[in-house]
């Protein structure tokens, strides 16, 4: 299995209404220092509705400008839907949605 199919497996487990980190989907891959490749790996997600990378976030908790698939607002949206709390500055409480691996 290539990373980024590493990559895509983990992220069709996290559960609507949980979010990870870029670093987290790194860990569980088994490759700590590849947040930035796991990044790589989302924008290119081939099966959009499937791999759910709109659950990925950045390590404070805040959603990305650039997030491949229409942008952060789009992005919110989505996690709103699923019952994650987005604040104004479009960061998550961790604390609360961070899913465990």
């Amino acid at each position: 299995m290539t990373f980024f199919e590493s990559v895509y497996e983990v992220v069709k487990n996290i559960p609507a209404g949980k979010v990870a980190t870029y670093g987290d989907v790194a860990r569980a891959v088994g490759m700590p220092r590849a947040s930035r490749q796991v990044g790589w790996a989302l924008h290119s997600n081939p099966q959009q509705g499937i791999i759910p990378c709109h659950r990925v976030v950045f390590a404070d908790g805040s959603l990305t400008n650039g997030f491949a698939f229409g942008g952060r607002e789009v992005q919110k949206a989505l996690l709103v839907g699923e019952g994650v709390e987005v604040n104004e500055d479009f960061k998550i409480n961790l604390q609360k949605y961070r899913w465990q691996f």
